[in-house]
């Protein structure tokens, strides 16, 4: 007789439910996809999509039961299907989910908790369902109490993809010839080369001198992911407060919801146009409920001191790498079971993202596989590891293929020795 232990019994049971989960096989979800998902969709690894049925914690499952070393998802933000979040959110879902306009403990329970997480200043709250309504609505914020239009705004950053937010993410349209930039934006250069950046806060304050305010976009970067603090704007100093707070992506671990926390001052201004703010799935209470579960696990697994350890860690075993390395093209870790995606201006910038209870095991498991790629490449190109190597960017100026997010990306794709490179003819250096 078989008997089947423990372990066994648990692999049998993913292996069901990924099977489960699987309605069409691959080649028929592409048709299906290419026939009625809209062409400007993109999808991860295009020459190769992968198909994802499963995920738990940090590690993704396709349908033959590979799994992913998920370096990519910071919406998952405490770990794909974290149960006590699945369990908020079944719970309340059973009770009810209806809109804001009647009274509910969720909605005041949880602006209580975000709000205990920011500066006093920092109080009103507007909940809505993405980065991109969170940030559109801030610019309306921001209008109506300044009585202007004009906005500084970052190069390469990206705000979201709403028709307001498109003219201030330079991430979005310059590397289209033919876009006429909107006279009313006015884009300075960004202290980091990918998506995300800080503006000095001497500027800032110049900024407010002349009647203008300030707001922070924390939808890729809060709720602890920068490690030494909970928010991203609280790097520029224990005194600065931003006028306008944006959050997206983590507040929910995957569940659409997002939040503009604001000053008294500024919702007053935006309450005296005489236009009544109304969002009909805006701070439900099913989407209430996940947000404080997703508080609650950060801080009970102490995940935003496990950014700060394990970055540490990640950083000093990547510094390692560009010492022995002397170039980084596009890399592309998917046939190693790692999902990673490039990023900045000329794509060279790795752009780790991962869910929050990445450890240092996961680190060293991707520094080894981007190690072993590197020197695979390198010997390929017929480098020497300690040369040096200076290289022009002009080539990355020519027509690319499409990433993740719309943007060019350079070289072709190359096979090999088991994995998947993609990288530019010319080589460039890591970016750190």
């Amino acid at each position: 007789m078989l008997s089947v232990g423990s372990k066994e019994r648990v692999a049998l049971s993913l292996h069901s439910l990924r099977m489960s989960a699987e309605k069409f096989v691959k080649g028929k979800t592409i048709e299906l996809r290419k026939k009625h998902i809209g062409p400007s969709c993109k999808i991860f690894f295009s020459h190769d999509p992968i198909k994802i049925v499963q995920a738990k914690g940090q590690y993704m499952y396709d349908e033959k039961g590979g799994s992913y070393l998920d370096c990519i998802n910071n919406v998952a933000h405490v770990g794909h299907c974290h149960p006590d979040v699945v369990k908020a959110g079944a719970q309340q879902m059973e009770l009810l989910n209806t809109n804001s306009r009647f009274l509910h403990d969720n909605l005041v329970l949880y602006a209580q908790r975000l709000q205990a997480t920011l500066p006093d200043k920092l109080s009103v709250c507007y909940f809505v369902n993405s980065g991109s309504e969170a940030n559109d609505l801030a610019l309306r914020l921001a209008w109506q109490y300044t009585g202007h239009k004009d906005i500084i705004t970052l190069e390469n950053a990206y705000h979201g993809h709403v028709s307001s937010l498109i003219d201030i993410s330079p991430y979005k349209f310059h590397h289209l010839s033919d876009t006429e930039q909107n006279q009313s934006v006015h884009v300075v250069q960004a202290k980091h080369s990918g998506v995300y950046g800080q503006i000095p806060v001497q500027k800032i304050l110049h900024v407010r001198q002349a009647g203008g305010i300030f707001i922070a976009d924390e939808v890729q970067v809060g709720f602890g992911r920068v490690g030494t603090h909970f928010w991203a704007f609280q790097l520029q100093g224990e005194d600065f407060v931003p006028d306008i707070v944006t959050m997206g992506k983590p507040i929910g671990n995957g569940h659409p919801m997002s939040c503009v926390v604001t000053t008294k001052e500024v919702a007053q201004s935006f309450t005296s146009s005489g236009m009544e703010y109304f969002n009909t799935f805006g701070g439900n209470p099913v989407s209430c409920a996940i947000g404080m579960a997703v508080l609650d696990v950060i801080e009970k697994e102490d995940l935003q001191g496990n950014a700060l350890r394990v970055g540490r860690y990640l950083t000093g075993l990547l510094e390692e790498q560009k010492d022995k390395h002397p170039l980084v093209g596009d890399i592309r870790l998917k046939e190693q079971y790692i999902l990673l995606s490039a990023d900045g201006p000329h794509r060279n910038v790795l752009k780790f993202k991962p869910p929050m209870c990445f450890t240092k095991e996961d680190a060293d498991l991707l520094v080894g596989k981007l190690d072993h790629i590197l020197t695979e490449l390198e010997e390929a190109l017929g480098m020497k590891l300690h040369g040096a190597l200076s290289v022009e960017n002009e080539s990355n100026k020519r027509k690319l293929p499409t990433d993740e997010n719309g943007r060019q990306n350079p070289g072709g794709l190359a096979h090999g020795g088991g994995s998947s490179l993609g990288f530019a003819k010319q080589a460039k250096r890591i970016s750190s």
